[in-house]
């Protein structure tokens, strides 16, 4: 099939079909798989050539194209990693037979100068101080009983919401697909959230997990149950009622759930309202970094930090821990101090009499 791919004057388009049934195979979602077709299709009709000589100033070209359209930086990354990902697979499904018709070895269109960096946008990410997000959150929580009418549903809604990313590292679109019957109260010593739909990696479909309701949130979720989200009047005691109601009503009756952006909107003004210094700049995400690094902080190890958050490898988790300089001073002096007693410490043999 790969000599006829190279015959038939498709330009590889074929390999481009042979790369998404793979990811399909592989178990990636069929909306990621078609995103990973859309792309390497924009890509060859953008430089006109064939796959096999497809260049970096072709990729240089087309990512240059989507940033005038208005793809953003996360976008752009993701598309250039498609296309590596695709020519890795080229290499190891055809890279003999594009030697040994081309006289060349298959292409790196993605190369050292335009890969994206993953790591650039991470100082962006680096959380508030525990005080300040005590400060915002103490305020929010003292305004809701002053907050009148159906105003107090919405506001207490959105503070629970960000109560979750802050205290237990949920990802927004989690919190959003969360149920009443999602909540176990009775697992565990604080009772267990029900994370149907955690994210996936490359697309390979939700991943679930079980959230221990520490740091306060056992005691959040009796409240918002028991006090709050019965107000709303869709009887959630069947389990099946969004956890997270939104203003508006299903079209099946019931309330829907409230969008990310209702609550990402929620979050926004309560800081611009009781942190202004964070305005703009406290997003979601960095309440789930701030969430990381305070656990961290209190003893909790990265592995049990990287299950809370859903993550598969420590070196994710690594990343979302933002140790203060004044806490590695402090484990430096202790570390010598230890070296220190173990060198100038009594003596074993002389404290049993041996010299």
């Amino acid at each position: 099939m790969a000599a006829g791919v190279m015959a038939d004057g498709d330009g590889g388009a074929g390999w481009v079909d042979e790369f998404v049934l793979a990811l399909a195979a592989r178990g990636a979602t069929d909306r990621w798989v078609g995103q990973q077709r859309s792309w390497l299709g924009e890509l060859l009709a953008f430089a006109q050539v064939p796959v096999w000589e497809v260049g970096p100033g072709d990729v240089d070209g087309w990512l240059a194209a989507a940033r005038d359209r208005g793809a953003g930086t996360v976008t752009r990354g993701q598309m250039a990693q498609a296309v590596y990902r695709f020519y890795a697979f080229v290499e190891a499904r055809h890279g003999r037979l594009v030697r040994e018709v081309t006289g060349g070895p298959v292409p790196r269109p993605v190369d050292e100068f335009n890969r994206p960096r993953r790591l650039a946008r991470v100082g962006v990410r680096i959380p508030p101080s525990a005080g300040e997000v005590e400060a915002l959150f103490g305020a929010w929580r003292a305004s809701l009983p002053h907050t009148l009418g159906r105003g107090f549903l919405v506001a207490a809604r959105d503070y629970v919401a960000a109560s979750l990313w802050r205290r237990v590292g949920l990802r927004i679109n989690e919190t959003v697909r969360l149920e009443v019957g999602d909540w176990y109260p009775q697992v565990g010593a604080h009772g267990v959230l029900h994370v149907r739909w955690g994210k996936g990696a490359r697309g390979s479909g939700p991943r679930q997990r079980l959230v221990p309701a520490i740091d306060g949130v056992d005691r959040l979720l009796a409240w918002w149950l028991a006090e709050v989200r019965p107000q709303f009047g869709d009887g959630p005691a069947g389990g099946r009622a969004v956890l997270l109601p939104s203003r508006r009503r299903a079209p099946g009756g019931g309330w829907g759930a409230a969008c990310a952006v209702t609550l990402r909107q929620g979050l926004a003004g309560a800081v611009a309202r009781w942190l202004p210094a964070w305005s703009g700049r406290l997003t979601p995400h960095p309440l789930r970094h701030f969430c990381a690094t305070h656990l961290y902080e209190q003893g909790l190890g990265l592995e049990a930090v990287g299950a809370l958050l859903g993550h598969v490898w420590l070196s994710t988790t690594a990343r979302y821990v933002h140790v203060p300089a004044e806490r590695i001073e402090w484990c430096w002096r202790e570390a010598n101090a230890r070296v220190a007693g173990r060198l100038l410490g009594p003596d074993p043999y002389a404290a049993a009499g041996r010299l």
